[in-house]
């Protein structure tokens, strides 16, 4: 059976395009930044997808997110994960965010646990930036936006 995840991703436009990141918390992470940032989104079953991105993205950000129109990205694989994205234009304080938290065994095999945020920052990135930062199997997602973006509907135009 293959794990879903299903994410939203913020964007918004003034002088350039900008989308929401988030960097995933935990030690593994903690001094990486290149491929260490994701789209808020996480593992969902019996839930309406796009219900299940809102979801992860208030649980991972500590605030629901701003309504708004939203378009579906579609799918990509990421580390065996089918991770589905939807996207909105919209702003967030990305400075005041409260992550939930996770328990692990920390160090490994001490025997103690310790309590770490599912997220540990949040920041927008322009779109080559973010090409960088976001992990290898999101990157796809971008595109994906830029090309919605371009259409007319998107621009102003009926």
């Amino acid at each position: 059976m293959t794990v879903t995840s299903a994410g939203l991703l913020l964007y918004r436009r003034s002088d350039r395009l900008e989308v929401l990141l988030a960097h995933m918390g935990g030690p593994f992470w903690r001094s990486k930044d290149d491929r260490a940032w994701s789209i808020p989104k996480g593992e969902y079953t019996d839930e309406d997808p796009l219900a299940a991105a809102e979801r992860e993205f208030a649980e991972e950000l500590g605030a629901p997110p701003p309504p708004g129109a939203t378009t579906d990205l579609g799918w990509v694989r990421q580390s065996g994960k089918a991770v589905r994205a939807f996207a909105r234009e919209s702003d967030f304080d990305a400075d005041r965010i409260v992550s939930n938290t996770f328990t692990i065994e920390w160090p490994p095999r001490s025997g103690r646990t310790a309590e770490f945020p599912e997220v540990d920052r949040a920041a927008w990135f322009d779109l080559d930036t973010a090409q960088t930062k976001l992990v290898k199997g999101q990157v796809a997602f971008l595109p994906r936006l830029t090309d919605l973006l371009s259409r007319p509907a998107h621009l102003g135009e009926e």
